[in-house]
């Protein structure tokens, strides 16, 4: 989402020079960080605080030793970026048994798709929601949630034509108490643009149930319209917190700087990709330092904790020190990365910022890739799976004929395995994987392409950053 921005604020702070930072150094720094902040269509009221408070922080200040200005520009603009976003991270209120959640916001904004991320990550969090649907006016948006649940395995309450939103909310709280739920996530009912009617159901919930949160789900791609539907809902009903989604998107970025300022609400949760599990919690300090492309290894650590399964790791440990990775394992280990996420969230992680067309088509490439890699390997036999010495080119050539592939290709997905085992077996002491032993040198990898989209030198690039990134924790 912060590409642009990203891009120019390093371009700005790049071309700093001076050994102190003064009004005539900082004058023309300042009028292309507000250009670049108003081409992200960031609010002009935050625009102008924003350029006001790093004026006063940064005139005058003398270069710390060995802090070079463009240096302390960064920081300083790091510093208000994250005053911007919120300052630190507001968790979610749990208050009240069961606690009741409202997921606010206007059609189209993802108020029913965040609803059922939000139990995802509840589960994950060890709680047990309830999705409660309470958008009586759209039968569609009713049979979406119920959709949504199935494919989450999460229970939905509805009340089969009822338009009392009242009874539903009791209702589900009676069935909550009864059935060990102790977070209900309330789909309440968007509209076009707000209204009175809207407002009044809203507040008569909010004043009859009291519930804990009241998070307005706002679409990133809004821009500045986001703004005025957040200081309308706030104003009306007293909102605890916003749900930010499509950040993973191509859009400039300006709501999500605006909205905390204007409305003085912070952003709890932000929506990072399609899938089910990409929602996350939010922290302004790893946005910012993302913002102004310095990637978020935090995050990406955290999110690989989500996804790799310890009991799989303690296997693979195994066979890597009997030197057994198989053709299972590989596909175990990408089925794994598919599951990590967007490609172009991952790479933001890692300080690697591409535009919308370059990430879709390198996550288009990716699943392409393992669909292949996957063809190819459900081609075997079992005992071809668990022991690749047995390939010979007669396997090969009825692996190809059974998969639709030739037998180029087959060599070719053979390599990419051959690759990783060998990279594998360079791994075996996983405990000392951060410590003694250093980490792979990837780019003699070759290309292992069916790694989830890591094909190509762009990907290569991502591969051997977070490889740096790591030897970090040494």
């Amino acid at each position: 989402m912060f590409d642009n921005l990203s891009d120019k604020l390093r371009e700005i702070i790049n071309n700093t020079n001076g050994k102190e930072l003064t009004q005539d150094n900082m004058q023309d720094a300042l009028r292309e960080i507000r250009r670049a902040l108003l081409d992200a269509d960031v609010n002009l009221r935050v625009v102008k605080a924003f350029i006001s408070n790093i004026k006063d922080r940064a005139e005058g200040e003398k270069v710390l030793e060995g802090v070079n200005p463009s240096q302390q520009l960064i920081k300083i603009v790091h510093d208000e970026l994250i005053d911007l976003l919120g300052k630190e991270n507001k968790p979610l209120d749990f208050s009240g048994n069961p606690n009741l959640i409202m997921m606010l916001g206007l059609q189209g904004a993802g108020k029913t798709t965040s609803s059922a991320k939000l139990a995802v990550k509840l589960k994950k969090d060890g709680r047990k929601p309830l999705l409660v649907a309470c958008d009586v006016y759209r039968p569609a948006a009713i049979t979406q949630l119920i959709t949504l649940g199935k494919e989450i395995e999460n229970e939905v309450f509805t009340i089969p034509d009822c338009k009392d939103v009242q009874q539903i909310v009791r209702e589900s709280i009676n069935y909550a108490n009864e059935n060990g739920f102790n977070t209900l996530i309330l789909d309440t009912a968007g509209r076009l643009q707000i209204d009175t009617d809207m407002m009044a159901e809203l507040l008569l919930i909010d004043r009859i149930f009291k519930p804990s949160e009241k998070l307005l789900v706002i679409d990133s791609m809004t821009g500045q319209e986001a703004v005025n539907v957040a200081e309308n809902f706030d104003a009306q009903l007293g909102l605890t917190g916003l749900v930010l989604t499509k950040l993973d998107g191509d859009s400039r970025g300006g709501s999500a700087l605006s909205v905390v300022y204007c409305t003085g609400k912070p952003i709890k949760l932000t929506g990072t990709g399609e899938k089910l599990n990409a929602l996350e919690d939010f922290y302004p300090e790893r946005m910012a330092t993302r913002i102004l492309g310095m990637g978020d290894i935090v995050s990406l650590v955290e999110r690989a904790q989500e996804v790799f399964d310890e009991k799989q790791a303690l296997e693979l440990e195994e066979k890597m020190s009997k030197n057994n990775f198989s053709y299972n394992d590989f596909l175990k280990m990408q089925k794994q990365m598919q599951a990590f996420g967007s490609m172009g969230n991952m790479l933001g992680m890692l300080g690697i910022n591409i535009g919308k067309d370059d990430r879709d088509k390198l996550s288009h490439e990716g699943e392409k890739q393992f669909k292949k890699m996957e063809v190819f390997i459900s081609s075997m036999t079992p005992q071809e799976r668990s022991n690749p010495d047995l390939i010979n080119t007669s396997r090969k050539k009825r692996i190809a004929k059974g998969c639709g592939m030739d037998l180029a290709e087959i060599n070719n997905y053979i390599k990419q395995f051959e690759q990783m085992r060998t990279m594998m077996k360079g791994m075996s002491d996983m405990k000392n994987m951060f410590g003694k032993m250093s980490m792979p040198d990837m780019s003699k990898m070759g290309n292992l392409g069916g790694l989830g989209g890591f094909n190509g030198k762009l990907g290569k690039h991502a591969v051997n950053k977070a490889m740096k990134m790591m030897r970090r924790f040494k």
